[in-house]
Order: C-alpha cells, then sequence, then structure tokens
C-alpha cells in the first residue's frame, strides 16, 4: 500500500506526515515505529497522521519514535499548519490555533496547567516546585501544555548529565503517563534548553518543552514575557500571560515529499 508523505522539521525536531483526511489509513504502534526508523523507515523523531476534525480544520495524532500516542507537539503544530494552512488544529491535549507570520508560523497552545492531577502525577503533591530529586537534579516544577513537562533550572547547562539521567525521570512511576524533561539556563534574559522528549529521547528543539520551560521562569519571574528560548536546532519566541494560553513562534521548514510503502 503505498502512501504519500511530508518530512518536515521545526529546528531540528523532525516529522515524518501522512494525510489520511481523504482515504483513512489505521496506524499501529508498530507501524509508527518502523516508519520513524532511521535505518530501515524515513525516520523522524515523531510520526504525524492527519484526520478529519468535527471541531477543527483537520485532527492531528502524534506518535512518538517508539510508537507511542501522545498528546501534543509545538514543533510539529507549526509545521502541519504550514503544509496545510488549517488555522486550527485538534489534538487529545487540546484545541491549537495558528497561523504564518511572514517566515515564521505563530501557534496558541492551550492554558497551562498546573494541578498534580492535571500533569498527571501519581499522586498528591505540589507541584511548583515538586519536592523531588534525581541525583543531581532536584525539585522541578510541573506543569501540563496539553502534554506533561517538569523544568529543572541549572548553572551550567553543558554540565549536565540529561541523556544520562533523562530515561530514568521519564519513566519514573511517579509520572503514570511518563514526562516530558527540561534542563534550562537562564542568561540575559533569555533561556537555553536541553529536553529529553518520553518516547524520543534528546531531540535538537521541542516546542511544547520551550512553552513549558517559558511559563515556569516566567511563574518564577527568572524572565519576563515574551522571551527567547535557545535549543540546539535554533529559537523560539514564547509569550505568556497567567491565565492566558502559551504562544509560540518559530521557524517550520519542508525538506521533501515522498512514497512509503507501508506493508
Amino acid at each position: 500500500m503505498l502512501r504519500q508523505f511530508h518530512k518536515m522539521h521545526g529546528l531540528g525536531n523532525d516529522f515524518v506526515i501522512l494525510d489520511a483526511r481523504d482515504e483513512p489509513l489505521a496506524m499501529t504502534e508498530a507501524l509508527a515505529r518502523h516508519i520513524a526508523d532511521r535505518r530501515e523507515g524515513v525516520g523522524c523523531d515523531q510520526l504525524i497522521l492527519l484526520e478529519p476534525s468535527a471541531s477543527a480544520d483537520l485532527k492531528m495524532r502524534i506518535f512518538n519514535a517508539d510508537g507511542s500516542e501522545v498528546e501534543s507537539c509545538g514543533n510539529a503544530t507549526r509545521c502541519v499548519v504550514k503544509l496545510t494552512g488549517a488555522a486550527t488544529v485538534e489534538t487529545a491535549g487540546g484545541l491549537l490555533t495558528g497561523s504564518a507570520e511572514g517566515a515564521e508560523v505563530e501557534v496558541t497552545l492551550v492554558e497551562p496547567r498546573f494541578e498534580w492531577d492535571a500533569i498527571p502525577l501519581a499522586y498528591p503533591m505540589p507541584t511548583d516546585p515538586m519536592p523531588m530529586g534525581w541525583e543531581n537534579f532536584d525539585r522541578p516544577q510541573a506543569i501540563n501544555v496539553g502534554n506533561p513537562h517538569v523544568v529543572f533550572f541549572v548553572d551550567d547547562l553543558e554540565d549536565a548529565d540529561l541523556e544520562g539521567i533523562g530515561p530514568g525521570i521519564e519513566s519514573d512511576p511517579v509520572f503514570p503517563e511518563r514526562v516530558n524533561v527540561n534542563v534550562a539556563s537562564v542568561e540575559g534574559g533569555a533561556i537555553r534548553l536541553r529536553t529529553f522528549e518520553r518516547g524520543a529521547g534528546l531531540t535538537r528543539a521541542c516546542g511544547t518543552g520551550a512553552c513549558a520551560t517559558a511559563v515556569a521562569a516566567i511563574r518564577a519571574r527568572l524572565v519576563t514575557s515574551p522571551v527567547t528560548v535557545h535549543m540546539a536546532g535554533g529559537d523560539l519566541t514564547i509569550a505568556w500571560a497567567p491565565g492566558e494560553p502559551v504562544r509560540m513562534r518559530g521557524s517550520a521548514t519542508h525538506v521533501f515529499k515522498g512514497t512509503i510503502d507501508l506493508q
């Protein structure tokens, strides 16, 4: 069964996008994992499946490289808005809106949630900060911006062994749906960020991670809105005020389109 796909990336966080709005496609964990495989498939951090929506221009489903389906992805939303021209996108993490702004795309995510059961955590506890630690990472802020994140602020970002400790935090039983792990430092009014994404590992950029980290830094009065978030793949501009949704602006790049045999 041959299907056309698009390969896109947001600051190096890359996606294979399959459009199933006119021709339905049954996606499985195994198939998503195979397409995402960088040796035997197309290769990507996340597989994106577009479907019809009764409440938005389209529905976006997101599958991590390990095949697991997740709620939201900021970088993918920018890519989908650029590819399709959609102004509203239904996700399992909420209704998102987006628009092209010159060479960039701006996306409005959901309003952040901070309650323990909205993250979710396995049992009640404070989330700002959490009274927990893993080796030299401790007392993170826990935030849900459509998907779950923890944010650690450190003095030396390069010295933080995120690749080593990230898997243990991601899969800790306190996070029943696993969690995205962000380690950040604040320099000159801006944020430098590295993210270990659940189901994908260390990525060059994470849109929802940038949003969660910006919200955490604004709440802690470490920065003011809007704030630039620097990641290995490039920069995002994040704007947020308490009681409002998060706005994210940055690039979205179309790499190529092709055809894949799904059998």
